[in-house]
């Protein structure tokens, strides 16, 4: 890679990875829109319940899967991907008896009332049963864009999101089996999505398989070291929704979680966005430091902060000039105090994309660089440390509004703690390599 064009390899794999992260995170925002024709504003405010497990889940794969990854492109050892799948076996067994034996008791530790509870144990109870799908198809996805192969992946994410908005709609429309439907719809996705990505093993060019290796807890710390800030990424979009939700619920009642509800799902596909960002990235990142190539390294950081503040413009802008367009697709009832809650919510929960882009960014440059402890640490803060504690401080002084501010006082705090950490690490990048 020391002699290539390194903008045109970012391109390529960001412009991919962004491509199908988009693809993918559009399973939950078809929910969205499908409850919200099908279902009403009840429908949806379950499904805002229920969305904090999903991101956990998908969380534990991206952990994995990208912990996995990372550590077989800085070593090629192939034993890693058979310890991730093992990985994958653990998790998976711990989500499906959460699903099978405690969707309703974890209906109501989310916040489930006597309206929503039907609704979202449903959803929840489909959602995690099929967790052993969503989990190794990240892993998959991350093996495979690592192994030189970021378009299958891109292909993968996207067949799979199609499949979801298709059956979506055949579901709950035509058979009629709402919040079940939109579930079952979302947990096939992955399932086409690892079809497709099963073609990587039959290539030559495939350079990882499984091995005849007994489960180790190194390799498994190892991972969950390299990933955990992809986890708490995922987590925290899941903790903000549930105390978001539990501080509205107080304020604005049913109607004011389902708002949220809209403001979170469009919230979770430009969080994919960055998300694509770096993890198209992570390779090149990751293949630059092994290869000491400090000069690749402060061009990949340059490139991405530079995509990700031009896509968090574009964001805001939309979000400014189209709010109430955009509200109005998930909002079949003609609500007009839903209509109002979002739109004034959207239009301030926005303005902090420009800080979460940057520090999702920085998280995912330590962690490809082998320096988990920053990526931990930042995630860390951004996830719950800090903005917990600020929700509750904004919301006492502001009601409503300080709910919409509470994300972008959090990222600039977790912004000026990153560029510390970034300064302190700058000998990374600054001994320019040709």
């Amino acid at each position: 890679m020391a002699t290539k064009n390194i903008k045109k390899i970012y391109i390529r794999y960001v412009s991919l990875n962004i491509i199908g992260m988009i693809g993918l995170s559009c399973n939950i925002l078809a929910d969205t829109f499908f409850i919200a024709q099908g279902v009403g504003s009840i429908g949806l405010a379950a499904l805002n319940i229920a969305i904090p497990i999903y991101s956990f889940i998908h969380g534990a794969g991206l952990m994995i899967g990208m912990g996995g990854a990372i550590r077989f492109t800085l070593t090629k050892a192939n034993t890693i991907f058979t310890q991730s799948i093992y990985y994958a076996s653990i998790m998976s067994v711990i989500f499906l008896l959460l699903g099978l034996s405690f969707s309703v008791p974890l209906s109501t530790m989310l916040g489930a009332d006597a309206v929503t509870l039907a609704n979202t144990s449903t959803y929840l109870k489909i959602i995690l049963c099929f967790a052993p799908f969503f989990i190794l198809n990240n892993i998959l996805i991350c093996f495979v864009r690592n192994d030189n192969n970021p378009q299958l992946s891109m292909i993968a994410m996207l067949a799979g999101s199609l499949s979801n908005i298709i059956l979506d709609f055949i579901f709950i429309f035509p058979l009629g089996l709402g919040m079940f439907g939109a579930a079952f719809a979302t947990g096939l996705s992955p399932c086409i999505s690892l079809l497709i990505l099963s073609n990587h093993f039959f290539k030559k060019k495939n350079t990882f398989k499984l091995q005849k290796c007994m489960l180790h807890l190194k390799s498994i710390v190892d991972i969950s070291c390299l990933g955990f800030s992809a986890l708490i990424t995922e987590l925290s979009s899941g903790i903000v929704i549930i105390v978001f939700n539990i501080l509205i619920l107080n304020i604005a009642g049913n109607i004011g979680v389902a708002a949220y509800g809209i403001i979170a799902n469009i919230t979770l596909v430009v969080l994919a966005i960055f998300t694509g960002i770096s993890q198209g990235m992570q390779p090149l990142i990751s293949n630059s430091f092994k290869e000491n190539n400090r000069h690749h390294l402060k061009k990949l950081l340059k490139y991405g902060t530079i995509t990700t503040l031009i896509i968090s413009i574009i964001t805001y802008l939309i979000s400014i000039l189209y709010a109430e367009i955009i509200v109005s697709f998930f909002n079949s009832e003609a609500n007009l105090e839903l209509a109002k809650i979002a739109v004034n919510g959207l239009q301030i929960y926005f303005t902090a994309f420009s800080f979460v882009g940057i520090n999702i960014l920085i998280c995912a440059f330590f962690s490809s660089v082998d320096k988990p402890k920053y990526a931990s640490i930042i995630s860390m803060l951004r996830g719950f440390i800090i903005i917990i504690p600020v929700a509750f401080i904004l919301s006492s002084q502001f009601g409503l509004n300080g709910v919409w501010m509470t994300l972008t006082v959090t990222e600039i705090i977790v912004l000026i703690i990153s560029f510390t950490l970034l300064y302190r690490n700058k000998g990374l990048i600054t001994c320019d390599q040709k």
